[in-house]
Formats: C-alpha cells, sequence, structure tokens
C-alpha cells in the first residue's frame, strides 16, 4: 500500500525529465493496444519508434490511425522487430493474445529491452517460471499489466485488510462477472484455445484474484480444486452469437466461460473464487473479506479492471455493538496513464516493477492450477517451478 500512496504523491509533485526520451515498441497492434498507444501518447518523455503485428499491414495502419510517424513497422514478427539495433529500444508493451506473451516477453527481456506485459501474464504457470527466469537474468524491469492496482479505491481495499482492523482473514470470497458477455466484438482471439489458452479465467478471472491476493499481501497458494464450463460459448444460439449474425463462433470456441474455485492459501486462508463471461444470474457475488474482528464487502462488478460503482462496507463491533461502516468510494484517477507512467519511471530510475511478477507468477499459479484440476477432476497441488 506504501509503494502506490507513494506514486500517487509523486505523481503530483514531480516534474519528468524530458532531457531523454524513452524508446518505446509496441507488439501486438489489435484492441489492448490502443490503451498502450493512447497512454504513451500522453507522456512527454516518450517516443513510440516501432510496432510489429503478425498480420501484414495491421502496425503500419495503426500507426497512421494514431498519428504516429517515422515509426518502422515492416516487421514479420517480434523477434525482427527487436533484433532490429537500428531502433535503440528501451521498452516495449506487449499486446498480443494470452499464448503470445511469454515468448515475446522473454525475447525482449533477454535483449536487454523492459517490457510492459499485458495480463494475463502469459497461459501457464511453467511460462510464468521462465518469464521470471529471463527477468532475473537480464536485470530489466517486467511489469504486469494490472491498471487497478493504481486505483485508490482499490487501494483502499488493501489498506483495511492490511491495517488490522479486520484481524486475522480466514476466508475470501471473490468472483464476478456478466450474465451474457462473452468477448467477441473483436473476432474469435479470446475464445480459440489456439490464441487464448484461457478464457474468462484468464481475461477478468486474473483481475478478480490480484484484488484479494495483494490486499492479502501475495500469500502463497498451496492447493486448488478447481471447475470450468463453456456451456454457452459452444452453444449457436447463445444469445450475442445471435445478434451479431456470428453462429459459427460456437465451432471457434474452445476456452473456458465460466470458472470456479476452492484455493488454500498460506497463512490458513480459505479462497471461494467464481467467474464467468456468461451465467444466469446477475452477479456470483460480492468480495468479502471475513476476519476475526470484522468483515469488508466489496460490490460485485463485471470485470474487477479498476471501476467500482458501490461503495465497501465493513462490519464490524464498536462498544459490544454490531456496526456497520460504510466506506465511501474515492474519485479515481486515469489507470492507465499511471500504469505506463509508472512502468517509464521504473526503467528510468531503475526502480522496483510496479507490479512484479513475483506477485503474479501466484495468480498465474492458481488459473493454471484451476484448469489442471479441472482436467484430472479432483483437488491438487499448486507446484511452482524453481525460477
Amino acid at each position: 500500500m506504501a509503494d502506490m500512496n507513494a506514486f500517487e504523491k509523486n505523481q503530483e509533485v514531480k516534474t519528468v525529465d524530458t532531457s531523454k526520451k524513452m524508446r518505446v515498441g509496441i507488439i501486438g497492434t489489435g484492441w489492448i493496444a490502443e490503451a498502450h498507444i493512447e497512454a504513451y501518447k500522453r507522456q512527454p518523455d516518450v517516443e513510440i519508434v516501432a510496432a510489429a503485428d503478425l498480420i501484414p499491414g495491421k502496425a503500419a495502419a495503426f500507426m497512421k490511425r494514431y498519428g504516429i510517424e517515422g515509426a518502422k513497422t515492416d516487421y514479420a514478427s517480434h523477434k525482427e522487430m527487436i533484433d532490429d539495433k537500428s531502433l535503440k529500444l528501451d521498452a516495449v508493451s506487449i499486446c498480443t493474445y494470452n499464448r503470445q506473451h511469454a515468448g515475446p516477453a522473454i525475447y525482449a527481456l533477454d535483449n536487454g529491452i523492459n517490457v510492459l506485459l499485458e495480463k494475463p501474464m502469459c497461459v501457464t504457470i511453467e511460462e510464468a517460471a521462465e518469464i521470471v527466469k529471463a527477468e532475473k537474468r537480464s536485470g530489466k524491469v517486467i511489469s504486469i499489466g494490472f491498471q487497478p492496482r493504481f486505483s485508490p479505491n482499490m487501494q483502499m481495499i488493501k489498506k483495511i485488510v492490511q491495517s488490522g482492523e479486520l484481524g486475522d482473514i480466514y476466508y475470501v470470497q471473490t468472483g464476478g462477472g456478466r450474465r451474457r458477455g462473452i468477448p467477441t466484438p473483436f473476432g474469435t482471439t479470446f475464445i480459440e484455445d489456439e490464441t487464448a489458452g484461457l478464457g474468462a479465467l484468464a481475461d477478468i478471472g486474473c483481475y478478480s484474484l490480484d484484488l484479494v491476493l495483494n490486499a492479502l499481501g501475495n500469500p502463497k497458494p498451496l492447493t486448488v480444486s478447481g471447475y470450468k464450463s463453456a456451456f454457452f460459448g459452444t452453444d449457436p444460439n447463445y444469445s450475442n452469437y445471435v445478434k451479431t449474425g456470428h453462429p459459427e463462433y460456437a465451432k471457434k470456441f474452445g476456452v473456458d466461460d465460466f470458472a470456479a474455485a476452492f484455493v488454500r492459501l498460506e497463512g490458513g486462508i480459505t479462497l471461494d473464487f467464481r467467474i464467468a463471461w456468461a451465467m444466469n444470474i446477475d452477479t456470483p457475488g460480492d468480495t468479502i473479506f471475513l476476519g476475526t474482528k470484522g468483515g469488508l464487502r466489496v460490490p460485485s462488478t463485471d470485470c474487477w479492471n479498476g471501476t467500482l460503482t458501490k461503495p465497501m462496507t465493513i462490519y464490524h463491533e464498536v462498544a459490544g455493538e454490531q456496526v456497520e461502516t460504510v466506506v465511501p468510494l474515492k474519485a479515481d484517477i486515469n489507470l492507465w496513464d499511471a500504469k505506463i507512467r509508472s512502468f517509464l519511471d521504473a526503467c528510468k530510475e531503475g526502480g522496483k516493477a510496479p507490479v512484479p511478477s513475483a506477485d503474479i507468477i501466484y495468480n498465474q499459479a492458481i488459473l493454471d492450477g484451476i484448469a489442471k484440476s479441472n482436467a484430472v477432476g479432483r483437488e491438487i497441488e499448486i507446484v511452482i517451478p524453481e525460477c
């Protein structure tokens, strides 16, 4: 919590040194790259010098759309761009689909380039461990794209939990999702196994998990009993397929549209998790922290991407009476600017990654564990490779 408060305070008084421009490249120029480039353009010390995409011409069109002149885009792969030493890259944003997160991240780090890696970190725990190894080999910064960490309201959750106001936390419930919200407006990269690997789990489940794991101080996950399904995504009569005229997407759907898990964490904490892209209810439940002195309820949202719409409530006792304290919502900041600025500052100053891989590898271990547990139909031990 202290690190994030310091970040916010620094931004109020800190003058950005523009004497040296950070030379940035973008790998993958789809939808999420739009948020990256818009935030980079608002930074006075950034020069966007290159972009790469597997689809010929896509990177060039992307740069033109955002008015970036002189950037090089004639690369057939991330390797070609990174190998072009004339670019003198300081950093890259990796905005590819999930299964193409690990490869570019590792290659960039091994070539001495700082990395802002979009969430989820990757698909498997084995990939996550290789990313961490590359980070340690390189000595460069890799920050994972969890912009909700910069929200004053998300930070308040951590402040409450870490303050001791709730006592010792023994049970946490988290999750969220949409009644109908499989993300196909951007094509099928979110729903095909060969590109996404994981569905709702990775897309919005990772946000929900980071919310609670970060608040708890990132305890290590020990065991998981996981479940995932795809009843809606594989149905050609799914309402959003019908509305958009794409019933054929049902045959391409190869990931999860719902997942749930029971996870045991270090410190005797039990985590009850559920997430959905589609379900026959409005919400699978609020996020709650149960402690020995009090409880905290955080009203459910569609995807936990950093915005709360209702205030939180603390349930505790005062002078022997049961009381409820409503925690007013704080005005949010521009989370994308905070995410990009904090990454740039860490790169320039040699500081700690604002969202370190050492935290997010536990998030990835749970996602991976849910998939593996579901495959064998029983609880499994979570094993995190040496890295």
